[in-house]
């Protein structure tokens, strides 16, 4: 034994490394329009509660009133968006 470090032997031609902690996104993104009208019912939504956790529980929950969650509502078309806009004045 000898106190001399084992020489590590150099690789040529390696390829470089793959980032291993980039996010994969496989899932449905959603368009400008449609990510548009799901932040204006969260603001709204905030702004009518101020409460992040009655917030979450409001647009998440299913509403009987509205036949669906408000977030999908918002999320799919303008005319959602309004009727959870007038949930929200209801409320």
């Amino acid at each position: 034994m000898s106190d001399e470090p084992e020489a590590v032997p150099e690789q040529a031609d390696t390829k470089p490394k793959v980032n291993r902690f980039r996010k994969r996104f496989d899932g449905v993104r959603l368009s400008p329009e449609a990510a548009q009208r799901q932040g204006r019912a969260a603001t709204l939504a905030f702004e009518r509660f101020r409460d992040s956790d009655a917030v979450k529980t409001f647009l998440n929950t299913h509403d009987d009133a509205l036949g669906a969650r408000p977030i999908d509502l918002a999320v799919e078309s303008a005319d959602g968006l309004t009727r959870v806009e007038q949930a929200l004045a209801a409320k």
